[in-house]
């Protein structure tokens, strides 16, 4: 495939701390040799200066090495980014990625070690070629034997830059290569961009960490004899009011049933929105949800959390562009799931402010650009969509917001049910795009984001028979059971196919924002610290911060204008600064 003036050409590179740079293009390999990874980064900042070309490598080896450096670099292809993006779920490596581009099954790649007794041998070639006559790349290049010479170094990038050649041509299997091309693109620079927020970290305050622990955990247990005694202490808060000696453990829902059935309250479940709706009228269920929000600091944010995560004042947890699902980005260490009642913990350093901005009614307006409905993207004009869509129905705003995510989400319940109907005929594009894709996720079908990610369905558990083929109930039993889990299956598939579309799409439009963050922040040494689903929070110089808050703004704008599929949606981003992510309404 050429590449042109406007498509910068693709330029593979390893990197290795003993010999250097290994490069591959179309034209040629070469390597640049250094003496240090610092140097070799500084070497390949300056050829990106010099060759501006889009920089291809494997995946996390090479950007991990990029992020510690902070090296400038934005036009990149991920091999194994892109891969998941083609082919779905969260897996990749070289070997995988390799595997599928040429067509081969991804079961007979080959691993390190010994052959069993039962293994027919294979003829495994010449040891010094990475490809072996199988057509699999060999497993000790995979393990890093590529580092061994320059030589190999230079066979590695060219065996990248042919994996991303062959990716590009499977673009074109998909409706739309160009936008798919695109998404890959932009997968990428976020798969960067995850290499350096686990590089730079959270800054947290951890005194204030330790005082909100301690308030909701107790003090830091000095054994485990302690802790023990320290957790009877939590439970005894919520057991005194039971006015009765009973040995329950609060951590079983059986027995959370037990104790709330012994106080008089029989309910289906224990879940937190239907305690809560009890909350006020027995001083035991408020004890009961107090206790679980200081359970969960106390097992999940307390301080075992602390000491492995917080250093220097930083949280750092491992980072992904796509969590092998819809495509969102994903985080471990809590990064994505710290408790509200956590969040003044997160503080910017001194001479330091965050920049705080989320994407308003971000996946509705992605479903309007993204099935190109007339009427729902008129009411995506102004500041809220949900208002023009009630005006629409004739039913309150509140219904209608309702109805709207019920039906991306499959979850339309209640009054809101009414409103479907309604939403069908007043809607009918961007519900049919809702309803085609359920359908398919019901049948088994792997759908496709606008974007071009595939999003895979799973099958009902194997049975010895099709069990939609035979009558509902036999005389041995089991077949209706087969018939009724089948239904259930299909019908969970459908729900997560049209909420997938929606939340792949959004996921997509919001990378693209954040990469065109990350680049035009660089100037104002500001980082983005910290992606959740639909919001940035961006670390900033105090005395940049009113320059780096209008970027941020701003580029909701130019993100809308290469990713929108329709240039008509307005997209809406919600931009303050803060000091603490508490701070942020």
């Amino acid at each position: 495939m050429n590449t042109s003036a406007t498509s910068p050409g693709f330029v593979a590179v390893v990197i290795d701390p003993a010999f250097g740079l290994g490069l591959a293009s179309d034209e040629r390999c070469w390597t640049v040799e250094t003496d240090s990874t610092a140097a070799s980064l500084a070497a390949l900042a300056k050829l990106d200066a010099e060759l501006r070309p889009r920089w291809v490598w494997w995946g996390r080896e090479t950007t991990q090495l990029l992020a510690e450096e902070l090296v400038p670099l934005d036009r990149c292809w991920d091999v194994q980014a892109v891969h998941r993006l083609l082919y779905g779920g969260w897996r990749a490596s070289s070997a995988e990625a390799w595997a599928v581009v040429h067509g081969l099954s991804v079961d007979s790649i080959p691993q390190m070690g010994q052959l069993g007794l039962l293994d027919i041998p294979v003829d495994e070639g010449d040891p010094e070629q990475p490809v072996r006559p199988d057509g699999h790349l060999r497993p000790e290049w995979t393990s890093g034997g590529w580092r061994s010479t320059p030589h190999r170094l230079t066979q590695w990038a060219s065996l990248a830059l042919e994996a991303a050649r062959l990716q590009q041509e499977q673009f074109s299997d998909l409706p739309d290569p160009a936008r798919a091309e695109s998404t890959a693109r932009s997968e990428s620079a976020a798969e960067l961009l995850c290499a350096e927020m686990a590089a730079t970290g959270l800054p947290l305050d951890v005194p204030e960490a330790l005082r909100l622990i301690e308030g909701a955990a107790g003090p830091r247990p000095t054994s485990y004899a302690d802790e023990d005694a320290i957790r009877a202490v939590r439970d005894q808060v919520v057991l005194s009011h039971l006015g009765a000696q009973l040995s329950l453990n609060l951590r079983n829902p059986a027995d959370v049933k037990t104790m709330l059935n012994h106080a008089g309250f029989d309910l289906p479940d224990t879940k937190a929105w239907r305690l809560e709706e009890l909350r006020e009228s027995s001083p035991l269920i408020n004890a009961f949800l107090r206790w679980r929000k200081a359970e969960r600091i106390a097992t999940t944010y307390g301080y075992r959390w602390l000491d492995e995560h917080v250093h220097d004042g930083r949280l750092r947890g491992d980072w992904s562009s796509s969590d092998g699902a819809a495509g969102r980005m994903t985080a471990s260490a809590g990064l994505h799931n710290l408790p509200t009642v956590m969040r003044p913990i997160v503080r910017a350093d001194d001479g330091f402010v965050f920049v705080r901005a989320d994407l308003g009614q971000i996946e509705p307006r992605v479903l309007a650009a993204v099935s190109g409905d007339d009427a729902f993207i008129s009411a995506a004009q102004g500041d809220d969509l949900y208002q023009p869509v009630a005006d629409r129905l004739r039913v309150s705003r509140a219904i209608a917001k309702l109805a709207v995510l019920g039906a991306m989400y499959g979850a339309t319940t209640g009054e809101s049910a009414n409103a479907l109907a309604g939403l069908k005929t007043n809607f009918p594009v961007a519900m049919g795009m809702l309803e085609r894709a359920a359908e398919a996720g019901k049948r088994g079908d792997d759908v496709f984001t606008s974007g071009g990610r595939r999003i895979r369905m799973w099958s009902a558990p194997p049975s010895d028979e099709n069990p939609g083929s035979g009558p509902a109930t036999d005389p041995a039993g089991g077949s209706a059971d087969r018939i009724e889990q089948a239904q259930s299956d299909a019908a969970s598939r459908g729900r997560y196919a049209r909420n997938a579309m929606i939340q792949g799409a959004a996921a997509e439009f919001f990378k693209v924002w954040a990469i065109t963050v990350r680049r035009q922040i660089r100037p104002f040494n500001a980082r983005i610290v910290l992606c959740l689903h639909d919001e940035l929070l961006v670390h900033s110089p105090a005395d940049a911060a009113e320059e780096v808050a209008e970027i941020v703004g701003n580029a909701v704008n130019e993100a809308a204008h290469y990713w929108s599929p329709d240039k008509r949606v307005r997209y809406l981003a919600d931009v303050s600064v803060i000091h603490r992510w508490s701070e942020a309404k």
